[in-house]
């Protein structure tokens, strides 16, 4: 009782309540359990990764590079939600506090425009490797792949500081309920006090350009490198070039395809069951698969990695 009155004081702000996955006391533990697996799961697959490009001096090369610094951006990207979701399994109040959740929404999408700024460049990269394999590695200097890598990391963490900041200040009412297991706009913006089309439309503007801008240039990039494989007289030769190609693609068409489902439309049309589902592949799914996908078919990630087992042991 003492929770529900404070969160009918709209003068006093305290927190939020994130309802998570509303089930029975049993169901939240099994849920814990199988989060908490997933998640580990996640940083052993990205971290082993990190570990093999970082050991084997054979990957220390601008497309493992990018590739380690993705994986490192993972970890991150699935812990700015999963470790609150842990906790709020086995909370009975679901509490998270004001400053708590607006610094999980900056994180959360810092994090994942930090992403769509990484495949671009991961794109490009593959590119430069295919269209101009012979200057490729004075195209793709060490420099030119910090450089993009600071500049990923930097525009990421830019992009979304000044409308989180307004959010955040504007007055909040009613029951301070959030039906989703983490601090998104939408379930945020219906519970301001006043009317906030202005606010939903910048939103939708800044998120649109974060996803096109760098989903053009992926796919510019790929048509070149298309046009470039066709050209190539054997046929061995296009399915090398294909295959190196490929596993960027299934990654690029996993989480574009789920973000944009759920951002380029009105988050209002999105019904709460459907907003966490499509929300909880992207930020927690998507980490999950990448590992495979990156190193399932990639022979230089399972040899480096099957030698460092070996020297562990």
């Amino acid at each position: 009782m003492k929770i529900s009155n404070t969160f009918n004081n709209s003068s006093t702000i305290t927190g939020f309540i994130l309802l998570g996955f509303p089930c029975p006391r049993e169901g939240q533990i099994l849920l814990f359990v199988l989060f908490s697996a997933v998640y580990l799961l996640t940083l052993m697959g990205n971290g082993s990764i990190i570990c093999a490009v970082c050991w084997d001096q054979r990957l220390h090369t601008p497309m493992y590079i990018l590739l380690a610094n993705f994986s490192f951006l993972e970890i991150w990207y699935v812990t700015s939600t999963v470790p609150n979701m842990l906790a709020n399994f086995l909370s009975d109040n679901k509490l998270i506090s004001f400053s708590g959740c607006f610094l999980q929404f900056y994180f959360f999408f810092s994090l994942g425009s930090t992403e769509c700024f990484f495949l671009a460049i991961m794109a490009f990269d593959r590119y430069l490797a295919i269209c101009w394999p012979l200057h490729y590695s004075t195209l793709m200097t060490g420099r030119l792949c910090t450089n993009l890598v600071i500049s990923c990391w930097v525009l990421g963490f830019l992009w979304f500081p000044v409308p989180i900041i307004i959010i955040s200040q504007m007055s909040f009412c009613g029951s301070r309920i959030i039906d989703h297991f983490l601090c998104d706009p939408g379930p945020l913006l219906a519970l301001t006090c006043a009317r906030t089309s202005v606010m939903e439309f910048f939103w939708a503007i800044i998120s649109s350009l974060l996803l096109f801008i760098p989903f053009l240039c992926i796919m510019g990039s790929y048509a070149l490198v298309l046009r470039a494989v066709l050209k190539v007289p054997s046929a061995a030769g296009q399915r090398k070039a294909f295959s190196t190609c490929g596993y960027h693609l299934a990654v690029v068409s996993l989480f574009y395809g789920s973000v944009m489902v759920m951002y380029l439309s009105p988050t209002s049309e999105h019904d709460a069951g459907i907003q966490k589902l499509v929300t909880l592949f992207y930020s927690v799914g998507t980490p999950l698969i990448n590992p495979v996908i990156y190193s399932l078919r990639n022979k230089d990630i399972k040899y480096a990695l099957q030698k460092f087992l070996e020297i562990q042991k």
